[in-house]
């Protein structure tokens, strides 16, 4: 309960400050290609309850509804002008506010995966990391904010992802709600928002 209201409060007062750039952003993605400003994607949530994730579109119309492109590597030719600037500085993650606004996520939280991959999970650890609402951000998150061009240095960026970059994220996971606490939510938070600041160009 305590770390519901704190996502509440928090993200309230967020999109108080942060709606007349947000409502700039959507200008500018729809300004910059054609399509819709957001993009919602299925992932799955708390209890294995899938939900509609929402975040400012990066790529060209219908480039990330293809089954076989569910990750992006590098300069990846999908991605829009806007969508690399939004992307570097995570920006495109401002959406998301509104899903912890309505229960779907928090603030702190393992990512939320695509059911491709959460099938993949091994059981006993899939229902741990579904047993608490996904998150904005998360240790893995910190960890893996180079994922991109981790995946673009592999011969096969998928295969790579699966194999080596989802059982880590996976651990850090589990890791993350078998230490979950308000103290340690408040430590991942500033971490971010530091990580953020500083890939701001100067």
């Amino acid at each position: 309960m305590r770390k519901r209201l704190f996502d509440v409060l928090v993200t309230s007062i967020a999109l108080l400050f942060l709606c007349p750039w947000m409502m700039l952003i959507a200008l500018w993605v729809k300004l910059d290609s054609p399509g819709p400003a957001l993009f919602r994607q299925e992932r799955v949530g708390r209890g294995g309850v899938v939900f509609r994730i929402h975040k400012f579109r990066t790529m060209r119309p219908n480039a990330a509804l293809s089954p076989e492109l569910q990750i992006t590597v590098g300069n990846d030719p999908r991605i829009t002008r806007s969508g690399r600037f939004l992307r570097r500085t995570k920006l495109d993650e401002l959406p998301q506010l509104l899903d912890v606004l309505w229960g779907h996520m928090s603030l702190v939280g393992p990512r939320p995966e695509v059911p491709r991959y959460v099938a993949l999970y091994p059981a006993a650890l899939r229902e741990k990391v579904l047993s608490v609402r996904p998150g904005i951000t998360d240790p893995a998150s910190i960890a893996f904010s180079n994922e991109a061009d981790i995946l673009a240095q592999a011969a096969d960026p998928e295969r790579a992802y699966v194999e080596h970059v989802l059982p880590q994220k996976l651990q850090q996971a589990v890791q993350y709600v078998e230490d979950m606490s308000f103290g340690n939510d408040l430590r991942v938070l500033i971490t971010t928002l530091r990580k953020l600041w500083w890939s701001f160009p100067n």
